[in-house]
């Protein structure tokens, strides 16, 4: 999963153009965040199909107000650049909500 620290309108519109691409709005000092760490690698494996980018939340806040992603952590998934999904909220989320989520955009 590629980290990125600070998104701006232009790279987020760059990395979502083509195929499926999952967003992690997260931050290091959220614990919620860290409860997703253990379970992202094989969640990536899962949804091999997807390219997964955890997006530092405190370093990308005007993109996150843009979107809306008050809470975090939130994932926001895009396909060939459109937005198709969200589970966007503050609550922590276990493996099993997010590949839920995904499964459900199929």
């Amino acid at each position: 999963m590629e980290a990125i620290k600070e998104l701006t309108p232009i790279k987020l519109k760059e990395i979502t153009k083509d195929g499926r691409v999952v967003l992690l709005f997260s931050a290091a000092w959220c614990p919620d965040c860290r409860f997703l760490d253990p379970f992202l690698p094989e969640i990536e494996k899962d949804f091999s199909d997807a390219k997964f980018y955890k997006i530092d939340r405190d370093g990308s806040i005007d993109v996150a107000k843009e979107l809306n992603i008050f809470g975090i952590p939130s994932f926001v998934v895009y396909q060939d650049g459109k937005e198709i999904g969200r589970l966007v909220n503050k609550d922590r989320k276990t493996k099993e909500e997010v590949e839920n989520f995904l499964n459900s955009l199929k």
